[in-house]
C-alpha cells in the first residue's frame, strides 16, 4: 500500500511528495511546465529521486494520484541505479579518467598523495594518512584541489586564446549541470569533473569560456566552442554516456 507522508517545498515552482512503497521511501519532485500536456515521470541518477512534470493547470491531487499509480515503476528504476561508492579504503575511484584504489595508511605522515603500488589491481593508489574517520574528507578535498588546478589552467588557456581577461574558477557540486557562466562572467564548475578524462574537463572549460562571448547556445556559440576545443563532440558523447555515473562516487559510508 502507498501512503503519502508529506508535501513540502522544493525550490521555486516545485514541491516534494514523499511516498512509502513496499517499505521504501520515495521522494518525488513535482514540477509544473507550461508546455506539458500530460504527466511525465523520470528518475534522476544523481539526485536518486524521481521528477513528475505536470501541466500548469493540473492539481496537486491529480499529481498525487498519478504518482501513487506509478510508485512501483519508480521504485523499480530507483533500485536499478548503481550502488554508491564511498571515498573509503578499498574503493576504486576514477581520477582524470583512470581508476585508482583508495588505500588508508594510518601509520604514514601527510594527508593524501598518489603513488604506484604493486599490491593494488589498478597499480595506482590514492594514499590517505591519518585516522579512518578523516579519509572521506581528505580524498574529497584532494579531488577539489586537483579540479581547481586543472580548471584554472584550462580556463586561463582558453581565455588567453580569445584575448579575454583572466577569470577565477568557482567549484560546486550541482546535480543537473557541469558548469555555468553567469551574466557577470562568473565561472563555476562541478569538482567531479576531475574524475572524468581530461578531454571532458577541458571541453567544459572551453564551453563556459565561450559563454563569455555568447551567453546562449546559438550556432555562433558552438562554432566558438569547437574552435577552442576540437574534442567537443567526443566530450559531449562521454558526458551523455558516463557523466551521471560520476555522482555515485563519494557517498559517506
Amino acid at each position: 500500500m502507498l501512503r503519502l507522508l508529506r508535501d513540502g517545498p522544493s525550490g521555486k515552482g516545485s514541491s516534494l511528495i514523499t511516498l512509502e512503497h513496499a517499505g521504501e521511501t520515495i521522494v518525488v519532485a513535482l514540477r509544473r511546465a507550461t508546455t506539458a500536456r500530460r504527466f511525465t515521470l523520470r528518475v534522476r541518477f544523481a539526485a536518486r529521486d524521481a521528477v513528475l512534470t505536470m501541466p500548469s493547470r493540473a492539481s496537486i491531487r491529480e499529481a498525487r494520484a498519478f504518482a501513487q499509480r506509478h510508485a512501483g515503476w519508480i521504485a523499480t528504476r530507483l533500485n536499478r541505479l548503481p550502488a554508491t561508492i564511498p571515498f573509503a579504503h578499498g574503493s576504486l575511484i576514477p581520477l582524470r579518467g583512470v581508476d585508482h584504489a583508495i588505500i588508508h595508511l594510518p601509520e604514514r605522515r601527510g594527508t593524501v598523495w598518489v603513488e604506484e603500488r604493486d599490491d593494488v589491481e589498478t597499480q595506482l593508489a590514492i594514499c590517505v594518512a591519518g585516522q579512518a574517520e578523516h579519509v572521506h574528507r581528505r580524498v574529497q578535498d584532494h579531488f577539489k584541489r586537483e579540479a581547481r588546478r586543472d580548471l584554472e589552467d584550462a580556463v586561463a588557456r582558453h581565455t588567453s586564446a580569445l584575448e579575454l581577461p583572466p577569470r577565477g574558477v568557482g567549484l560546486r557540486d550541482p546535480v543537473s549541470r557541469w558548469g555555468s557562466c553567469s551574466s557577470t562572467g562568473s565561472l563555476n564548475f562541478s569538482w567531479r569533473l576531475i574524475m572524468a578524462p581530461p578531454l571532458v574537463l577541458d571541453y567544459l572549460a572551453a564551453h563556459e569560456v565561450a559563454h563569455l562571448v555568447h551567453l546562449d547556445h546559438s550556432p555562433r556559440f558552438w562554432s566558438l566552442a569547437r574552435r577552442l576545443c576540437s574534442d567537443t563532440d567526443r566530450a559531449e558523447a562521454w558526458l551523455s554516456a558516463h557523466g551521471a555515473h560520476l555522482h555515485k562516487y563519494g557517498a559517506k559510508g
